[in-house]
């Protein structure tokens, strides 16, 4: 018996737990089973929660042979160390597949942790520890985590500058189904950095050319696009350029930046006509948009550029009207934000149900702040911010429903203590009367093994003597003791029962080994119910420590659990201030920035629709003059 466990159980977990840690020959364990339930549906946190306690309490077992998790401690170790780097607990993780390193493992849970080391370790930029834990796999490495090694291996020398190393890893990911498209990206920018500027052009259009229905190797197809086309621009290549930027996709997260880019193409090259049709189009979306708003500018641009004024004016007009629109809505953001509705919205349970809630985030009217933040809510600087601000208030509802739960834990205790209390003094009394039985037992055993082991070094075969023959023997000596006289008859008498006690002894000597080997099997025997008898009565006493422990000695550790959640509600109270804090500043300035920038935009296109208007108005004049 476990005692109480201070956590919540999962009671719907059934077999679906016991599958994930039996095996063939071994019941599993359901508490680390219902931990790896929670894991699978991406809750670490309640993960952690169940399997670390479970650890601990396997821990302070007296007996941990006897515990269901005892087979399946090392894979709870390294599950913990997986759920800890899973839920960001970097640190944590680090030390428990450390632990897994050093310990004797099998030699592919060695190098999967040694992964997942070097993963941890390029994730917190340290890229020279990183490159360390791989050079620790070593035999045979996990066939689904192969690809992952040698690309994970590929971005840490192009972290540490070593884009010809990190080239050669590339080569060797070509064909992987697992990084399709991804692989040939990177190789192309690691080339390009190495120099290799005619490879990489080859290698940025391989990837540009990628086929697929995978909506992330379509993303990254039309990146390849983007990167390339933007190079050949800036080497002003521009009729080598624009192909490959009209192979982004019109509904793509790159198109944008790509119509913009083909617009100023076409500009470059006197092509004005052909730089209206893209800008346009891009004109038309999402203003909040960098690519959109420049577009706003640029569109009146190529009007005034094919003398076509009027226009010019029309659409400087209408992007002086959309900047400051935007400038008003962006003071209200950052009004908003200072007053907390900011946070309120990244903390909505409906938004966050979906996989894209950030994008959600843009469909809710009451929050605009979050409508113009979502390329600083993509960044990942902001992005881990952002969680660990989430992950805090996550953990102070839970802290929360715990301070409230020790009250159902006090119910538990007494409600045992009632039970429990009533029975055990009766059992106690039975149990006393059959302890005295079996120490009495006990020790009539242990001088009967005592006294085989004597025989079968020094043999006495009178010791082997049946009842019968025991009594004769003793009264044989008593009569022998009687006649001690020296007359004739008792002489006579000594004589007889000499004989008769020699008979005996005659029998005795002769069936000795016969009497050694029968007493041997029957003590043998013995041993095994003997064996029977220990067991129950160990496993009595633990039953009966058992129910002691389950309502005894729990006062102290449920208020010491009290006075930890309060101090850590305290500080975790503490850390979500400071964090929301933070997240707000990180916000107003990316708003403040955003304003600024729309500022001077508005400013250049209040400026080019005063000299639209003039050229508008001296095109007009001299075609009157004309006429």
């Amino acid at each position: 018996m476990r005692g109480i466990r201070l956590s919540a159980p999962l009671v719907c977990i059934g077999l679906c737990a016991l599958a994930m840690t039996a095996r063939a020959d071994e019941p599993g364990d359901l508490f680390f089973g219902e931990a790896r339930f929670y894991a699978l549906q991406g809750d670490y946190f309640g993960a952690l929660e169940r399997l670390d306690s479970e650890v601990m309490q396997h821990a302070d077992v007296d007996e941990p042979e006897l515990d269901t998790l005892h087979p399946f401690i090392n894979d709870a170790e390294f599950s913990l160390g997986d759920f800890e780097l899973r839920y960001r607990m970097h640190h944590r993780a680090g030390r428990a597949i450390s632990a897994v390193l050093e310990g004797a493992v099998d030699e592919v849970v060695r190098n999967d942790a040694a992964y997942r080391l070097a993963n941890i370790h390029f994730q917190k930029g340290q890229a020279d520890d990183a490159l360390r834990a791989l050079e620790r796999i070593d035999g045979k490495v996990p066939p689904k985590i192969r690809d992952d090694i040698e690309f994970l291996r590929a971005n840490i020398h192009l972290a540490r500058g070593e884009h010809g190393l990190a080239a050669d890893v590339l080569k060797g990911l070509q064909r992987s189904d697992k990084f399709e498209g991804f692989a040939t990206y990177n190789l192309g920018i690691a080339l390009l950095r190495d120099g290799q500027e005619s490879a990489a052009l080859n290698q940025l259009e391989r990837a540009g050319l990628i086929q697929s229905k995978n909506p992330e190797v379509l993303a990254i197809r039309d990146k390849a696009n983007l990167v390339l086309g933007t190079y050949l621009l800036e080497q002003e290549a521009h009729d080598a350029a624009r192909p490959v930027l009209n192979r982004v996709r019109l509904d793509g997260p790159f198109s944008n930046r790509a119509l913009l880019n083909v617009g100023w193409s076409n500009l470059t090259s006197g092509n004005f006509d052909r730089a209206v049709v893209p800008w346009r189009m891009l004109a038309e979306r999402e203003i909040t948009d960098h690519s959109t708003q420049e577009a706003l500018l640029a569109l009146p641009y190529a009007y005034a550029q094919l003398d076509v004024h009027g226009q010019a004016a029309i659409h400087y007009g209408y992007a002086l009207d959309s900047f400051g629109r935007e400038i008003d809505k962006l003071n209200a953001s950052i009004d908003s934000i200072r007053d907390g509705r900011f946070l309120e919205a990244l903390v909505r349970e409906e938004i966050r149900e979906s996989s894209d809630w950030v994008i959600r985030l843009r469909s809710l009217p009451d929050t605009p702040e979050t409508y113009y933040l979502m390329d600083l809510l993509a960044t990942h600087d902001f992005q881990t911010g952002l969680q660990n601000y989430l992950d805090l208030t996550e953990l102070m509802s839970k802290l929360e429903g715990w301070q409230k739960g020790f009250d159902a834990f006090d119910d538990m205790v007494d409600i045992r203590h009632d039970h429990y209390e009533p029975l055990l003094p009766v059992v106690d009394e039975e149990f006393r009367k059959l302890d005295s039985r079996m120490k009495l037992r006990s020790e009539q055993y242990r001088i009967l093994k005592r006294r085989r082991d004597e025989l079968l070094t020094a043999p006495r075969p009178r010791f082997l003597a049946t009842r019968e023959e025991s009594m004769l023997l003793a009264r044989i000596e008593a009569v022998e003791a009687a006649l001690g006289g020296d007359s004739g008859q008792n002489e006579l008498l000594a004589q007889r029962a000499s004989r008769l006690k020699g008979l005996i002894m005659y029998r005795l000597d002769t069936e000795y080994h016969e009497r050694l080997t029968r007493f041997d099997e029957n003590l043998r025997g013995l041993d095994e119910a003997m064996a029977i008898v220990n067991a129950e009565h160990a496993a009595y006493i633990r039953s009966r420590q058992a129910a002691t422990h389950s309502y005894v000695g729990y006062e102290d550790p449920i208020k010491k659990l009290r006075f930890n959640v309060r101090d850590a509600i305290a500080r975790v109270d503490l850390l979500i201030q400071r964090q929301g804090r933070l997240l707000e500043l990180v916000a107003i300035e990316e708003l403040m920035a955003r304003r600024t920038h729309l500022e001077d935009y508005r400013d250049r296109a209040r400026y080019a629709l005063a000299d639209s208007y003039d050229r508008a108005s001296q095109a007009q004049a001299n075609a009157v003059i004309e006429e």
